[in-house]
């Protein structure tokens, strides 16, 4: 799920684009009759790029009741075959391209970088135990994508990322499902609904959950209970509802668009113990962002 700053926007400026590969096509009403758009017609034919930038705002760190704004550049398209989507804080590669009618396959590496609690800390009970590193976590992604289930242009699309991390923060490895439906409302407007999780192992849960005394460095006593992970299990799960728009009312012909997301998560098992959110945060995780992007 998108809980943490920065990835927002990322995953926002991303998904109008993305989306519109898993359609073959789009209806536009045109003297009071249904056309349909082929998409190999589009500027989603072939090779494309959306270059953009956007503003999210969330919670401090995972857990956190106190929320922050991030700016960020955002980078998507179709090159060489290759498909480049975002992920939280990162990129998606996939390799496999998807036939033109029936079930998609994606396969391909994925790849983030987490700073969770390694800035932005606006606790200040929360930053007198530290500031983490940044970890880098690399692995494969897989997915399977259905165009038309419910009507002829939507989609619904299922993956999972297993990722490590390479760079000695957490040193574990991490797990991200999550399932997304997709559909045009209009020629101009697409919506996407997306439900998420994320499973860790304990070498993450040690990481960001455990609250020591030794790890305070303010001068008065600990003011927050030791905590003890319990070991692997979910982190959260939410769900996120965004909406496209384009500027000039034809998705189809790329330029400018706008998107909008709003999302919940909930923190589960280790994550919503730990003092760190039992105490100086929250299990409700909000979030929002807006970006703007142009597709060539």
């Amino acid at each position: 799920m998108i809980t943490r700053p920065t990835s927002l926007a990322t995953i926002a400026l991303g998904a109008l684009s993305t989306a519109m590969l898993s359609a073959p096509a789009l209806a536009q009403d045109v003297g009071g009759e249904e056309a349909v758009v082929d998409m190999d017609e589009t500027v989603f034919a072939g090779d494309y790029l959306v270059v953009g930038a956007g503003v999210a705002i969330s919670p401090s760190y995972q857990g956190s009741d106190d929320y922050v704004f991030n700016v960020l550049p955002v980078v998507q398209g179709s090159l060489g075959g290759v498909d480049i989507s975002p992920r939280a804080a990162g990129v998606k590669l996939d390799f496999v391209q998807d036939p033109e009618d029936g079930m998609g396959l994606d396969l391909g590496i994925a790849g983030r970088l987490r700073s969770d609690r390694a800035r932005q800390i606006t606790d200040d009970v929360v930053e007198q135990y530290g500031e983490l590193d940044r970890a880098i976590e690399v692995g494969p992604t897989v997915g399977v994508n259905f165009p038309a289930v419910l009507n002829p242009y939507d989609s619904v699309s299922i993956s999972t990322d297993v990722m490590w991390d390479i760079n000695g923060a957490h040193g574990g490895m991490v797990v991200a499902p999550s399932v997304s439906y997709f559909t045009p409302l209009s020629r101009s407007i697409v919506a996407s609904l997306s439900l998420s999780a994320e499973w860790a192992d304990g070498e993450y849960h040690d990481y960001y959950f455990r609250v020591s005394d030794a790890a305070y460095t303010g001068l008065a006593p600990a003011p927050l209970p030791e905590f003890e992970p319990q070991g692997g299990g979910f982190t959260n799960a939410g769900a996120n509802l965004l909406l496209g728009i384009d500027l000039d009312g034809d998705i189809a012909n790329g330029g400018l668009g706008l998107i909008v997301v709003g999302g919940y998560s909930r923190v589960l098992g280790d994550a919503a113990d730990t003092p760190f959110t039992s105490i100086r945060g929250t299990k409700d995780q909000f979030f929002g962002a807006v970006g703007i992007g142009y597709t060539f």
